[in-house]
């Protein structure tokens, strides 16, 4: 898709957002509060007292702008401005008792209309409206410097987004094609077929509840050599550790499962898990022409004596 397009697809999303945007936002416009109104006392809702040019920074708001918008909530006995006891420089504002039963109206409103927007919809296309509503707010919000790191057993689902994802992000940075997708999705097979052995486990990461990659181990060539298999880390989750964690958890499930050693296969221009492996302690015991899935690639075993 070139840039015009793409353009023009995000005006159309703006303006189905602002067809909806009653519905989904704090202030509806049948309320007795502007929709600007409405933002300062919900923010002003979540402390004490707040700082006014936090409140500025947060809501976006111009000074003098902000000053009006706060002038008309204080008079209508909504807020309370003061100056600040440790600087007399900085002005603080508080919702009154007045402005706090105003904010439990505002947000019994609001939460009854996304209700009702919800209640359009079935659980699955609930999921999927608030799964694309923090994709969005992922890319362009304020990213969280330090997202919560979860690895947990692959769920129902899971399975088939591994097998996706790997075909797709493959595809997409080196150009393998549904060769590949069909590899990792036998070797999917397999762990389902064996899912009753205890000494085989896999691992989905998820950042902030988004899943971001998977690791699976399972049996090697013998009772003593356990595999590490299909280890994934998507693009936006890579730099926050998710492939160090996944091969760890890994690790620790072999040692404790009674493994001696673990191998792993993997191709040589995939550096940065390579890098990941290294780290772990994992050499390299061979190398292979490959021409499975993509163009003149070299297979590559790791091994690590547990």
């Amino acid at each position: 898709m070139d840039r015009t397009k793409r353009i023009t697809a995000v005006r159309a999303f703006n303006r189905l957002y602002t067809g909806v945007i009653g519905v989904l936002d704090e202030g509806p416009a049948d309320a007795e509060y502007s929709l600007s109104e409405a933002r300062v006392v919900f923010e002003l809702a979540q402390q004490d007292t707040t700082p006014v040019t936090d409140l500025r920074k947060r809501l976006d708001l111009d000074g003098g702008y902000a000053s009006r918008l706060l002038g008309k909530l204080e008079t209508r006995g909504l807020v309370a401005r003061e100056r600040s006891g440790e600087d007399a420089r900085r002005q603080l504002v508080r919702l009154t008792e007045q402005g706090r039963a105003a904010f439990d109206t505002l947000n019994t409103r609001s939460t009854q209309r996304i209700g009702s927007l919800l209640e359009r919809f079935d659980d699955d296309d609930q999921r999927r409206l608030l799964a694309a509503m923090r994709t969005i707010t992922g890319l362009v919000g304020d990213r969280r410097p330090d997202p919560v790191l979860v690895l947990r057993p692959p769920r129902p689902g899971d399975l088939g987004w591994v097998v996706h994802r790997h075909g797709t992000l493959y595809a997409q940075e080196h150009g393998w094609d549904e060769r590949f997708e069909a590899l990792v999705a036998r070797v999917l097979a397999e762990f389902t077929d064996h899912r009753a052995d205890p000494r085989q486990g896999g691992w989905i990461a998820e950042l902030d509840g988004e899943r971001v990659g998977s690791v699976f181990c399972m049996r090697g060539r013998d009772d003593q050599t356990a595999k590490l298999r299909v280890l994934l880390v998507e693009p936006a989750a890579r730099g926050h550790g998710v492939g160090r964690r996944l091969v760890a958890e890994c690790l620790e499930f072999a040692r404790l499962s009674g493994y001696t050693a673990i191998e792993l296969w993997t191709v040589s221009l995939l550096t940065a898990a390579r890098r990941i492996y290294q780290a772990a302690g994992f050499q390299l015991v061979s190398e292979e022409p490959l021409d499975d899935f993509g163009p003149a690639l070299t297979g590559q075993t790791w091994r690590l004596e547990l």
